[in-house]
């Protein structure tokens, strides 16, 4: 499952928008990080305290018992010997970079790979080593929820538990590769709730090679029966080279040019059952619902990210941005191993964000929301023409004036989706 931004680490891999004008040289004092020396390490701690408001943290946890063919997150499969150390070197990169962290986080969200495939033992140690939250989300895949890892998570003080349920069909769950029948996942939402989760969150991917408009109304329909609190329903994107596409690519090309009747549906029937279409991909259970009991289900986590906040991400592939300076840690799960046992801080890669760069991920992550953007917050990367033009067609809507001033998508803008931000974009240099 691919998305801008979906339920975790596969938007932590696609986050940054300046890859696409340049990658800066960083040479300052606060990164001193690629070194490998006691020194670094030092100079890493003494950096962070600069920054100890940082309200999100996101664990990457790699492991699966299967990597499905159109995957192209950082996974590794299996090595279920390595749980324990991989949790280890989690721990030690949260102590050096830890500081930057506010003393009370909005959200932890722990994705993958499955999180829940982890070895039990090693996945209650981190729960219980990690900072405490207002939101704490745990990713898992259907076929690993027991009763049992139900109550591990529970007792840890997880909030939020997001399913990956994809499909309820089961050829199309063949082709995805996925190993959950219809059944396991409801009987995964059926010991969530017994164990006392009041927020489930369940995704489903649409435009699979072989889905029918039928299919997907089957899809949603069991989706919505199970009534939670949070629904992501994301377009498949299969990468090109991954053996997926080689299988699938003609019935890829047709399903592309069925996206946009299966999105409208979609909104259609999920808004109908009374969920809020907060975001592109993502739709809530509406406050002022009975089952809502006045809460926000929003996922807090992934809004940080649609509103530019600053958070620490740590794991092999995770992304930080934190104080104008973005880190992605390289992929190598025995490298990240490795700096552990040396005491060092994992291998990774820097940029710097510049004020340009930043509005203009506010302006592309932000529009994806239902509420306005402030004008000045992005005014750099708004195309002034692009904006009187589109607002003219329906699609924008500017609220108010001067330092006031407000843009957002009207609905019909919001339903041709990335097309109107991408022209409202001013890319100098692109």
């Amino acid at each position: 499952m691919t998305s801008p931004v979906s339920e975790g680490g596969d938007w932590q891999g696609r986050v940054s928008i300046s890859a696409q004008r340049r990658r800066a040289s960083m040479r300052e004092p606060t990164l001193r990080a690629l070194r490998s020396s006691a020194d670094a390490v030092r100079g890493r701690r003494a950096a962070v305290r600069e920054f100890d408001t940082v309200g999100h943290l996101y664990v990457h946890l790699p492991f699966c018992a299967h990597r499905c063919g159109y995957c192209d997150f950082v996974t590794v499969v299996g090595k279920e010997e390595l749980h324990d150390a991989y949790v280890a070197a989690l721990l030690h990169e949260l102590e050096l970079e830890g500081e930057a962290l506010a003393s009370r986080l909005e959200s932890v969200y722990l994705g993958g790979g499955t999180p829940t495939f982890t070895a039990g033992t090693a996945l209650a140690k981190l729960l219980r080593a990690l900072p405490r939250a207002d939101e704490l989300t745990v990713e898992a895949n259907p076929e690993t929820v027991t009763s049992e890892m139900a109550a591990v998570l529970r007792a840890a003080g997880v909030t939020r538990v997001s399913l990956g349920a994809q499909s309820f069909r089961p050829d199309l769950l063949r082709v995805l590769e996925r190993r959950a029948s219809p059944e396991v996942v409801r009987r995964a939402v059926y010991l969530l709730r017994d164990a006392g989760f009041d927020n489930i969150s369940l995704d489903l991917v649409y435009g699979i090679p072989g889905q029918r408009p039928s299919d997907l109304d089957v899809d949603l329909a069991a989706a919505l029966d199970l009534a939670p609190e949070h629904l992501s329903c994301y377009e498949l994107e299969a990468k090109p080279g991954t053996r997926f596409t080689h299988a699938h690519g003609a019935e890829l090309e047709r399903q592309a040019e069925g996206m946009e009747g299966y999105f409208e549906r979609i909104v259609e029937t999920v808004t109908a059952a009374g969920y809020r279409w907060y975001e592109t991909a993502n739709f809530c259970l509406a406050r002022d619902s009975e089952r809502a009991r006045g809460r926000d289900l929003r996922s807090r986590h992934n809004l940080g990210y649609w509103l530019g906040d600053d958070y620490l991400g740590i794991g092999i592939g995770a992304v930080s941005t934190v104080a104008g300076v973005r880190r992605r840690n390289r992929p190598g799960l025995a490298g990240y191993l490795a700096a552990a046992r040396a005491g060092e801080a994992p291998p990774c890669d820097l940029e710097r964000i510049d004020g340009d760069t930043r509005a203009l991920e506010r302006l592309m992550l932000g529009l994806r929301l239902d509420e306005p953007v402030r004008v000045a917050a992005v005014a750099g990367a708004l195309d002034e023409e692009a904006v009187e033009v589109l607002a003219a067609r329906g699609l924008v809507e500017i609220r108010g004036s001067g330092g006031g001033a407000t843009i957002t998508l009207t609905p019909r803008g919001r339903r041709l989706g990335g097309g109107v931000t991408a022209e409202l974009a001013h890319l100098p240099g692109v």
